[in-house]
């Protein structure tokens, strides 16, 4: 009895729509769009672990871990070395988080078979402890898996970025302008649900209190990972405040993500660009057509064009439209730069119609549907709150991204094999 309660202790220790169309493609890892919807299924973590290739590729990252680091060792270093000795300590650097999760996983599973071991012993109360201790065991197990998934993935460049976020009215009129809206304050509201900044660039307003188009700037700690799924077309299907016969009426509206790249990243050469400037036209009531205020960017060598009328101040506008020029021409290189290697897992968005769309949000069903995972969460108002709902439903959209990659992972390491 003692023997087995101490072998238990010891045993206890996720304007635009020319640029959206150019940009909605870009480095984020899309979805594949050549088997229908029906047939995407997120597998668990256990289901992508029991793979054969999985196993056989996580065995070769730990021998190649294993053979570096002996050879780093024991071989004495040759001056006409030293550039592979290099690349071999960066290798290694970079296996090593990686080779630790191996290893803290294959002692934790250990651990859980020793544990079920002890779950045989007639002494109740022992058992009890053993149950809890398995349980506990599992969750670390998974947590672990999860994690080696992650590892396995290569960051993509932009991942670490900010990012631009533009949304766009699309099919529907006011009530598509005034779904704009919303889907802008969820984002808003998100950003400050994660801590993030939020400094909205431009707001063109409808005359119901809706947005035509609309900008911001984005800043924080895995924002653009988190919202690059984001991008597409987003369809609503609601009564609208101003039908009088109770009919449900679908609109869309149009999501942009964009990297926003930093200063030593991505450089603009000031002759490349040609700034104009004009009075600002909208709604009445505001500062218009009494300043040249509005301005207006075009990158002479690709035709891209920025421009921003938000703010009194030319120079406020002119930071603004650079900005999202920057982010434009930095989206639209990323994409020249991967689109080989995504060629045939492109999400392409097309024109903004009512059938082209990545997302439905149906109130009267209550629910919000991505159509590209086949994944429904029901309150729409709460999703619309931009917390614990749209994080559920964007880690869920990370997952099946991930899984895709490493599947993808898996074949090209088999090939080279």
């Amino acid at each position: 009895m003692a023997s087995s309660r101490l072998q238990l202790l010891n045993v206890t220790l996720s304007r635009t729509v020319r640029v959206i169309h150019s940009t909605l493609a870009q480095t984020q890892r899309a979805f594949h769009t050549s088997q229908p919807v029906t047939l995407t299924k997120i597998l668990s973590v256990d289901e992508i672990f029991n793979k054969k290739s999985l196993q056989a590729h996580l065995r070769k990252k730990e021998l190649e871990y294993n053979s570096w680091l002996e050879s780093i060792s024991s071989e004495p270093l040759r001056e006409d070395e030293e550039d592979l000795n290099m690349k071999k300590k960066t290798d290694l650097s970079a296996l090593r988080p990686l080779v630790q999760k191996i290893r803290e996983l294959q002692e934790k599973q250990k651990e859980l078979e020793d544990t079920q071991d002890l779950l045989k012993d007639n002494e109740p109360e022992l058992q009890e402890l053993a149950e809890s201790e398995e349980d506990e065991c599992l969750k670390v197990i998974q947590d672990l898996k999860q994690k080696i998934i992650s590892l396995l993935i290569p960051e993509e460049e932009s991942d670490m970025s900010d990012l631009v976020l533009e949304v766009t009215a699309g099919v529907g009129g006011q009530e598509a302008m005034l779904f704009t809206a919303e889907i802008f304050d969820m984002y808003q509201n998100f950003a400050a649900f994660h801590g993030w900044g939020f400094d909205i660039l431009e707001v063109m307003s409808s005359e119901l209190g809706g947005v035509r188009h609309a900008a911001a700037s984005i800043s924080g700690p895995l924002s653009y990972k988190k919202l690059k799924f984001e991008a597409g077309v987003h369809r609503v299907q609601r009564v609208p405040k101003t039908e009088s016969k109770g009919r449900i009426h679908t609109s869309t509206m149009t999501v942009a993500i964009l990297p926003q790249p930093t200063e030593i990243s991505f450089t603009i050469n000031p002759k490349d660009l040609r700034i104009e400037t004009k009075r600002a036209s909208g709604a009445g009531g505001q500062h218009v057509n009494t300043t040249d205020s509005a301005v207006r960017i075009v990158h002479l060598p690709t035709g891209t064009v920025s421009e921003c009328q938000q703010e009194r101040s030319q120079i406020k506008n002119k930071e603004t439209a650079m900005t999202l020029l920057r982010a434009k021409l930095y989206s639209a290189r990323l994409e020249e730069e991967t689109s080989k290697r995504y060629q045939a897992r492109k999400l392409q968005i097309g024109t903004k119609g009512r059938s082209e769309k990545i997302r439905t949000y149906n109130f009267s069903q209550d629910r919000i549907t991505d159509h590209r995972i086949g994944k429904t969460i029901h309150d729409v108002r709460g999703f619309l709150q931009g917390e614990e709902l749209l994080e559920e439903m964007i880690v869920f959209l990370q997952q099946f991204s991930e899984q895709e990659s490493l599947l993808d992972l898996l074949r090209d390491s088999d090939q080279d094999q």
